[in-house]
């Protein structure tokens, strides 16, 4: 059987910790950001966590 490989979608969108989670970008950084408050942009710079249900999914997409 051939290996496998690895999204590259996926592996430029997520990074594993060192405890085995998966860290993420929020969504709607990228444009239209005037209309959006200072609090709201700062808080959307923080990276997030992959939620418990889909992380087995995610790591079958980088760790192929």
């Amino acid at each position: 059987m051939p290996k496998l490989k690895t999204n590259s979608g996926a592996k430029k969108r997520f990074e594993l910790t060192g405890s085995g989670r998966i860290k993420r970008k929020h969504a709607f950084k990228s444009h239209i950001l005037t209309k959006k408050t200072k609090k709201q942009k700062r808080n959307l710079t923080q990276t997030g966590l992959i939620a418990k249900v889909d992380e087995k999914r995610v790591k079958s997409l980088i760790l192929a």
